[in-house]
């Protein structure tokens, strides 16, 4: 009687342990509207940075028309879109970011634009270490429906294939010194966006990257 108790409360604990899986399981990304949608085209908006670093915002855009010609699409070019809103009095990216779809269409005539958000840029320091972090965030949305086809983020950091340092305090803490005079002195924090912003325009259903555009032969096939 006892050992069908146990194995009663044994199954009951099985169900709750799933169902608890099933329920904190994230789900992937809904590209029905983006399939529906297949645009061709793309204006990417000069970044908004949220950062304290000045260059944040033009260091990420430099970097967004690679990773989005290599999955087949037209990218607007970055640096006549940004001379295009200084013309039009336009010089902040916030106020770029809330122009409206209709007339980003009507000016640029691209089929969808990229909004990419700059939330972490720049070196951080602590006791015993030091962090190159770049960390950004995008929407891709429809010009003609302004239905959001995908939003993702990706961040680069200088620390993700560190080992943990052993040794005497004494140690680490000269090591920490040489690695926070070092990024003073060589701020890789250029070289971490471009791996942040390869890493958000990623193609793939699967890892809820970018679909294939109309230039790529993978087109229609994800």
């Amino acid at each position: 009687m006892k050992n069908q108790t146990f194995s009663k409360i044994a199954i009951a604990l099985v169900a709750v342990v799933l169902m608890g899986g099933c329920a904190t399981k994230k789900p992937g990304w809904d590209y029905s509207a983006y399939k529906e949608s297949r645009p061709r085209s793309i204006l990417v908006l000069p970044p908004i940075n949220n950062s304290p670093d000045i260059t944040a915002t033009y260091s990420v855009m430099s970097f967004v028309t690679k990773p989005l010609a290599e999955a087949g699409y037209y990218v607007m070019p970055v640096a006549m879109v940004a001379e295009a809103f200084k013309e039009n009095g336009l010089t902040q990216p916030s106020d770029m970011h809330a122009t409206a779809n209709e007339k980003l269409r009507q000016i640029f005539g691209a089929d969808a634009a990229l909004y990419i958000t700059v939330t972490k840029f720049g070196v951080s320091y602590t006791v015993v270490n030091s962090e190159t972090m770049v960390q950004v965030q995008g929407r891709l949305v429809d010009l003609k429906s302004g239905a959001t086809l995908w939003q993702g983020s990706a961040q680069a950091s200088s620390v993700e294939n560190e080992q943990q340092q052993t040794g005497s305090l004494a140690a680490v803490l000269i090591s920490a010194v040489i690695k926070q005079v070092l990024a003073s002195t060589f701020d890789n924090s250029h070289k971490y966006s471009g791996v942040a912003t390869e890493r958000l325009l990623a193609t793939g259903e699967k890892s809820n990257g970018l679909l294939y555009g109309p230039r790529s032969p993978n087109y229609r096939k994800d």
